[in-house]
């Protein structure tokens, strides 16, 4: 059964100040494993960083740095004036009331919409007719982080962390998806696998090496050019 996939216009997310988060001498250890020693990081408005590096160099660990779902062993994460974020992590889905259905889900979320505005919400993250009827404990992975994603696009922050967006997403709601990034006016950070994300939405490049952290100005396709090289682990 062919799903369709409808376009949305996501509404503007409101601005936030020019500095967006600043890390300042952060260190952080998991037991005798250091992932940072006094890393200075800052994203400014309409920054979009895309994080790369083996596994394991460090990644998914910026990420809750800095959402502050970690906290750092020593120096200072620090978010900026009317920075409104939302994190898309691996957990993101466990969060979903399993009796709740994909529609009450979002209505829970969005008391004020019209029912026809989530309607056709639902229908471009590909819930469509009585797929909005479903229970969330039924949900495939992919639906449940296509769910996840509806919910955080919706009422857009002005900075989405993401980690690893795609990895449940079929095709056409991951090109749906590109398209909405690719007109949004906040700031981003993530972590992807995927060229195609990575190439179309990257403005900025944070790599994780044994040999330190580098940073690029230009987005994945330039570092590619740059450093003859892609990122590891990549997917088509």
């Amino acid at each position: 059964r062919r799903r369709q996939t409808v376009a949305f216009e996501f509404q503007p997310a409101p601005r936030s100040g020019e500095d967006v988060v600043s890390l300042k001498g952060v260190h952080k250890s998991y037991g005798a494993r250091r992932i940072y020693e006094g890393l200075d990081f800052h994203v400014r408005r309409r920054e979009r960083w895309c994080v790369m590096g083996v596994n394991g160099a460090g990644k998914s660990t910026l990420l809750k740095l800095v959402t502050g779902s970690t906290e750092p062993d020593d120096g200072t994460v620090a978010l900026g004036g009317s920075v409104k974020m939302a994190y898309f992590a691996q957990h993101a889905m466990e969060v979903l009331e399993g009796e709740r259905t994909v529609f009450e889900t979002l209505e829970d979320a969005f008391p004020q919409a019209a029912q026809g505005s989530l309607r056709s919400l639902a229908g471009c993250f590909g819930f469509s007719g009585d797929d909005v009827e479903k229970k969330c404990r039924v949900l495939s992975g992919g639906e449940k982080a296509r769910l996840v994603m509806a919910k955080m696009l919706y009422d857009p922050p002005n900075f989405l962390v993401l980690d690893e967006p795609t990895n449940h997403l079929d095709i056409a709601t991951k090109e749906m998806l590109i398209a909405a990034l690719a007109n949004y006016e906040g700031t981003m950070l993530f972590v992807s696998h995927d060229r195609h994300f990575l190439a179309a939405l990257s403005n900025r490049v944070l790599e994780l090496t044994p040999d330190g952290i580098h940073q690029y100005g230009g987005g994945y396709s330039e570092y590619v050019a740059r450093t003859g090289q892609e990122a590891p682990g990549l997917r088509n």
